[in-house]
């Protein structure tokens, strides 16, 4: 705990990947505190084709009330 899913389109290299979970769990780490061996973050890269019905219609706009952070689309 906790466990952070990216939801992503492609394109992005394996080192950018790498280099946005690494800066992901040092917040988690700082803002509240857990330490690192409880932390995972999965990437998963959807294309822009399927993106408003396996994204947007199924984890955005049903909890548009509760997000931190909302798109701007």
């Amino acid at each position: 705990m906790p466990h952070v899913i990216v939801k992503m389109h492609p394109g992005n290299s394996e080192e950018k990947k790498i280099q946005l979970t690494e800066e992901i769990t040092q917040a988690i780490m700082s803002v509240i505190n857990k330490p690192e061996m409880s932390i995972s973050v999965d990437i998963q890269e959807i294309g822009s084709d399927t993106w408003m019905d396996e994204v947007y219609a199924k984890d955005i706009q049903p909890k548009m009330d509760s997000l931190y952070k909302k798109p701007g689309y």
